[in-house]
């Protein structure tokens, strides 16, 4: 908590150093509080609800990737070549012209482009993919004489995908957990330059538009914040779960 406390004490500095802003920290915080309480809620929604989205899909593609590698459990080729392209298609392209070019099919899921629903459908096509590759990484560290093991004492391969390599690689997997929610929340933020709303919604709002740059700071503040809980939770977890560090 001390990291926060110094994030917090770093940007009321800021704050109190902006020419623009003719009030004291209480008065702006009266004035912008309800705005900045009401934007974090929702990007936060956002945030969780596309990151578990993002997982139903990305883990069985992970999975997929895993078990048709070459050296998988089931190999096959044509799969894994067809899954890896997807992938590495979808990654490469730049979160913005994703929201943009995706927009009909969001418009037919939610029936708008703009708000926290509608962001949450870029915010998982994006994501998915880049999901799907961590938890690939995850999987392909677990200790092959481990898998050989499973399958010497007949293990099926449903059994040692979800009992052997999910479970080692757990700690890895929360890791990437980590990585992904922080990720996915800067693309939350770059969707408020096309009204997905949110915190980045607001600093578009206020911060470009309106030249108000104490609400700017604060919205950056407020996301640096996030983050470092978000990966603070996610490191002491993992931790805890892994089984190579012995108290």
């Amino acid at each position: 908590m001390n990291v926060i406390a110094d994030i917090l004490e770093f940007f009321t500095g800021i704050i109190r150093a902006i020419p623009e802003i003719p009030m004291n920290v209480a008065d702006f915080f009266d004035k912008y509080g309800a705005l900045l309480s009401q934007n974090t809620g929702i990007t936060l929604y956002m945030v969780f609800v596309s990151t578990a989205l993002a997982y139903v899909i990305g883990i069985p593609i992970g999975i997929c990737l895993v078990i048709t590698s070459e050296n998988g459990l089931r190999p096959n080729r044509h799969i894994y070549r067809f899954l890896d392209v997807i992938v590495n298609i979808v990654r490469s392209i730049p979160f913005l012209i994703l929201l943009i070019l995706i927009m009909p099919i969001t418009k037919q899921i939610v029936g708008k482009t703009w708000g926290a629903e509608a962001t949450i459908v870029p915010l998982v096509f994006a994501a998915a993919p880049f999901i799907a590759r961590m938890v690939e990484s995850s999987l392909m560290e677990v200790d092959h004489g481990v898998i050989e093991a499973a399958q010497s004492m007949g293990a099926s391969n449903w059994t040692i995908v979800w009992r052997v390599m999910v479970s080692e690689a757990r700690s890895s997997l929360l890791v990437g957990a980590t990585i992904a929610l922080a990720t996915i929340l800067g693309y939350s933020a770059m969707a408020g330059s096309v009204g997905g709303g949110g915190l980045g919604d607001v600093a578009i709002q206020y911060g470009y538009y309106r030249y108000q740059t104490g609400v700017m700071v604060v919205t950056v503040a407020l996301l640096v914040i996030m983050v470092q809980i978000m990966q603070a939770f996610g490191m002491w977890l993992s931790k805890r779960l892994d089984k190579r560090i012995t108290k």
